[in-house]
């Protein structure tokens, strides 16, 4: 990182864009260059850790499937428990569902009905926000186990499809690294 580079800057300069996938004229917003290379990877980390070091969270809630990489690792840089909210079928014990439209279609996330207790105060953390759909779902399945979502998180916000507008207008105070407005 150069000296006089902000932090946003240099993580932006390692997100790695993917004309037409996965569909033509989608511009992609491939994060794994972030993950690949140790130096950016703590620099990421970091800068997440370094947010919620202050008002640490109970637990952070990581989306299916790149908010558990950031997720799990951010929750044990803090000390704290880390859940995953999952896509439908793939968690094994009781769970809670919620249902969100996508572009074409529904999908279904699940949490276990034991994964926070009431009044836990949970970061909810993912890679992206578009459309915002996601993660307005995970909040509503923290919400009905009684925690608080106290920010949700993300590397990249896409403000163009209005996901984050959204999100903030549920009342979800949103923290994001890198924001890719006019792309």
């Amino acid at each position: 990182m150069e000296q006089h580079q902000s932090v946003n800057d240099y993580l932006r300069d390692n997100i790695r864009t993917v004309p037409d996938w996965p569909a033509p004229g989608v511009q992609f917003r491939d994060i794994t260059p972030l993950l690949q290379n140790p130096k950016v990877f703590r620099v990421l980390i970091d800068a997440f850790v370094h947010r919620y070091m202050d008002r640490r969270p109970d637990v952070v809630a990581g989306l299916d499937a790149r908010g558990f990489i950031l997720g799990a690792v951010v929750a044990y840089e803090l000390n704290v428990g880390f859940v995953p909210i999952r896509k439908k079928g793939k968690l094994p014990f009781t769970t809670v569902e919620e249902t969100y439209e996508l572009e074409y279609g529904s999908a279904t996330v699940e949490l276990h009905t034991d994964a926070v207790k009431s009044g836990d105060r949970v970061l909810l953390i993912d890679d992206l926000i578009a459309t915002g759909g996601t993660m307005m779902a995970g909040k509503k399945l923290l919400e009905k186990l009684g925690a608080t979502v106290i920010e949700g998180a993300a590397i990249v916000d896409l403000p163009e499809l209005g996901g984050s507008d959204r999100l903030r207008a549920s009342g979800l105070p949103l923290f994001t690294l890198v924001d890719f407005a006019g792309h």
